[in-house]
């Protein structure tokens, strides 16, 4: 079987498992977030925390939530990661650096699971479970709250209020992440995942030597990392590492994890909206961005030319041979248009024009499908701005699912879509002023202006993946890379939910003959276009200078 032919049936088995999830997932789903019904641990989680579950919230109420539970998740992991060396389970590891401690702390919390440290020589047992993989379930859980509200929003009317936060939070770990996740973990162990909480082997090496390998909880990590698109690995390789996936088929079933959430999360908003035809625009949308960057990038990692590619059967550098072309394709792609940052290759190696295609995944917005519940939050906003656009062509007031698209909701919507390029070019630039920063780069030239680039794409859109190649840990990387995830994460936040509260205080208009149908494959096509219109404005001077320099060299 060719290299080409098994990447296609690859493809083909990966969009059969995630269609047969599709709609018992998203109806699920749907169901956990409209209940009225509160759980017997739930209720005792609320008890804990001091939370009354069934107080509607409006949303400043809702945003003070969001961001107070972020602030205490910081400190905790913060203050974790600076006692490590006192705590048992360590493995001997010191206590982590104030910035770099800072710099993880902001990235698990912001669901965006940087990492400027090697994971199996710093961190011990109970950093890794009981601080970095609890952030994987709350910090997931947190954006599909923030989703559902704004989905609230176009679904209720003359009220301000969005549902309650605590309630959402919990429910979105108790009902969803957490039992899909033991599941998943159980699935993972049976590929040949490891699964225990031994300490560091010395075990001898092929031509003499020895190297030492530490166990860990890493099943039970890797398939939330996956599936609350998180991205931090037990391990420094991360999805590459055989203990994290070990083979084919575990990685195809983790590529599963990444997307089964962020898709089916569409079925959910038709439902809470009362028209599945809707989720079936948007879904269609997320569809063809993913399948277009899967078969772009299959193309530009097969074509390579030149006596290495030939013989290797492709861009091999870089790539697990357990895992292929098409097997490390599919791996990029899926955790560059989500917010996973996960890796099972190095993205540095990848052609100029492959390396291209992960960065603008990302500078999209991460929308397709995006990460949990922030990739269906970011397609809605660009549905605004569609809309928008789409009223300004016939003169004609927007409305999107009978609301008015007026001042107020296109200022907050442009705000959304202007805060990560501000951030991503303003330190890009930076960086590359001051002198220190740039004695990071690995590499000089357009490979180097990458590196960077990447980094604070990676850092500012929550996703996480690296580059290779680029030092980040630095002060410099440490602290600005730090800010950039959680102005990323949390600025946006602010907007959508204000979007979401003036929604929801609106009056539903008619539909007329002039109304705008977008449950129609003309909207599709217009959201379609008017993503990649906006991403290429905004970035196609920094991916000039770097990846497309580099592609059309090579």
């Amino acid at each position: 079987m060719s290299p080409v032919l098994a990447g296609v049936l690859q493809l083909l088995a990966l969009v059969a498992a995630l269609g047969l999830s599709y709609r018992p997932l998203g109806d699920h789903m749907a169901r956990v977030y409209s209940s009225e019904r509160h759980l017997r641990p739930e209720r005792w989680i609320y008890r804990a925390i001091g939370a009354n579950p069934s107080v509607e919230m409006r949303w400043p109420a809702y945003l003070r939530g969001v961001l107070a539970f972020s602030a205490v998740s910081v400190l905790f992991l913060y203050l974790l990661q600076r006692v490590q060396g006192s705590l048992p389970g360590s493995l001997g590891f010191v206590s982590i650096d104030p910035d770099q401690a800072f710099n993880t702390a902001a990235s698990f919390v912001a669901n965006t699971n940087w990492q400027s440290y090697y994971g199996e020589q710093a961190m011990g047992h109970v950093v890794q479970t009981g601080g970095l993989a609890v952030q994987n379930f709350v910090s997931a859980a947190v954006g599909m709250a923030v989703a559902v509200a704004l989905v609230r929003g176009f679904a209720r009317s003359r009220t301000g209020e969005l549902g309650n936060f605590w309630a959402d939070l919990v429910r979105g770990v108790v009902r969803i992440l957490l039992p899909m996740a033991v599941i998943g973990a159980l699935v993972l162990v049976a590929c040949g995942a490891i699964q225990n909480f031994s300490g560091i082997h010395e075990v001898g090496q092929f031509g003499g030597g020895t190297q030492q390998w530490n166990g860990g909880a890493v099943a039970s990590q890797e398939v939330i990392k996956e599936l609350g698109t998180n991205g931090g690995g037990y391990f420094n390789a991360n999805s590459a590492h055989p203990f994290e996936n070990p083979n084919g088929l575990s990685n195809l079933f983790e590529i599963y994890l990444i997307l089964v959430i962020p898709f089916a999360l569409t079925r959910t908003f038709g439902r809470m909206v009362g028209s599945l035809r809707q989720g079936y625009a948007i879904l269609g949308t997320m569809a063809v961005i993913w399948i277009g960057f899967t078969a772009l990038m299959m193309w530009t990692e097969f074509a390579g030319r030149g006596p290495a590619f030939e013989l290797a059967g492709g861009a091999m550098e870089g790539k697990e041979t357990r895992f292929g072309i098409a097997g490390s394709s599919l791996f990029s792609v899926a955790t560059t248009l989500t917010s996973t940052g996960a890796v099972n290759s190095f993205h540095s190696s990848y052609t100029g024009f492959g390396g291209g295609i992960t960065l603008l995944g990302m500078q999209l917005g991460e929308i397709a499908p995006g990460g949990v519940g922030s990739g269906l939050y970011g397609m809605l906003v660009m549905a605004v701005i569609a809309v928008f656009i789409a009223g300004l062509m016939v003169g004609r007031t927007p409305e999107y699912l009978g609301k008015k698209i007026g001042t107020r909701e296109i200022k907050f919507a442009a705000c959304y879509i202007l805060v990560t390029p501000a951030l991503v070019l303003c330190f890009t630039a930076a960086s590359f002023v001051l002198d220190t920063p740039a004695h990071s780069m690995t590499n000089s030239g357009a490979h180097g202006f990458s590196e960077i680039l990447y980094a604070f794409t990676s850092g500012a859109n929550n996703n996480g993946s690296a580059f290779a190649g680029l030092n980040a840990d630095t002060q410099w990387f440490n602290s600005t890379i730090g800010i950039a995830m959680l102005l990323g994460r949390f600025l946006p936040m602010v907007f959508v939910l204000a979007l979401a509260g003036s929604l929801a205080e609106q009056t539903p208009v008619p539909e007329t003959a002039g109304t705008l149908r977008t449950e129609k494959p003309l909207f599709t096509g217009l959201l379609v276009g008017t993503i990649m219109i906006i991403a290429g404005l905004t970035y196609f001077p920094a991916l000039a200078l770097g990846p497309l320099a580099e592609g059309l060299a090579a």
